[in-house]
């Protein structure tokens, strides 16, 4: 990969012509942390600087608002804290989960009779119950598939939603999201822990960040699971990293796990 040594000269080294767009920093107003085109982004634009990533050390996202907010928070608004994640290297991504799935547990047991919602859980977890059943298989993925996937999920993205062209110096979807001090699951966990994690997805299942919202994540997944059984342990890693996938949204494991039966689209939301 090229090293530039900002985000300016690695703009005006692309290959490509960027529409109008504005360089956004943080509060302080000191080092960019990333571009923003001023208008939804250009069809085929993301799949060309996707292609030139390896070239420009700059990683292509979509970026949407929080709720089609006027002031496009947090991309526009002063909400980007870069220097608030911790370091994704710190972490092993299988202990993040399984703390995170014993987390659940608490939270989920903190108020009410503790037998009572003990069952509750253990039903809304089947078949694993409060067990963290370790990792899910890394599945085999084909050369270039990783990639193919994110641009296609980024031509799909882009023609049904309203969002932006952004470009962060990252090594990948993951790195862009520290590097640009992106803070949408704060209340679940600090960005560095959460990037953690998505690094490990891109290399075991070869599942990219292609948009990126206040507080959500789509990610484009080139080989899932084929059948529930595959799908369920997969299902426990989603769950230990999102939780409100399951208690705000499916109500048991099991639903959410056949959604991703076949999904090419891995979808996060956090309050």
């Amino acid at each position: 990969m090229i090293e530039h040594p900002d985000l300016a000269a690695a703009l005006a080294a692309l290959p490509v012509d960027l529409p109008p767009g504005r360089l956004v920093t943080e509060e302080d107003g000191r080092e960019p942390l990333l571009w923003i085109s001023d208008d939804p982004a250009p069809a085929g634009l993301w799949r060309q600087l996707h292609r030139a990533h390896p070239q420009t050390g700059l990683w292509p996202l979509l970026l949407s608002p929080l709720d089609r907010d006027d002031d496009y928070r947090p991309w526009l608004s002063g909400e980007l804290y870069p220097a608030d994640a911790s370091e994704p290297s710190r972490y092993d991504p299988q202990t993040l989960l399984r703390g995170w799935w014993r987390q659940v547990d608490e939270d989920e047991d903190e108020d009410g009779d503790a037998s009572e919602d003990a069952e509750i859980l253990d039903e809304a977890l089947a078949p694993y119950g409060r067990v963290w059943p370790g990792p899910a298989p890394t599945a085999t993925v084909p050369d270039g598939a990783a990639g193919t996937e994110a641009r296609e999920l980024a031509e799909v993205l882009g023609s049904v939603k309203d969002v932006r062209l952004g470009l962060v110096r990252a090594g990948s979807g993951a790195e862009a999201l520290t590097a640009c001090g992106w803070s949408g699951p704060a209340n679940h966990a600090d960005t560095g822990r959460i990037a953690a994690v998505l690094a490990d997805w891109e290399r075991r299942f070869g599942a990219q960040v292609v948009e990126v919202g206040f507080a959500t994540l789509e990610l484009s997944v080139p080989v899932p699971p084929a059948t529930l059984a595959e799908a369920l342990p997969l299902a426990a890693e989603h769950t230990a990293f999102c939780p409100d996938l399951v208690f705000q949204g499916t109500g048991t494991l099991t639903a959410y796990a056949e959604q991703l039966v076949d999904a090419h689209q891995w979808s996060f939301w956090w309050d």
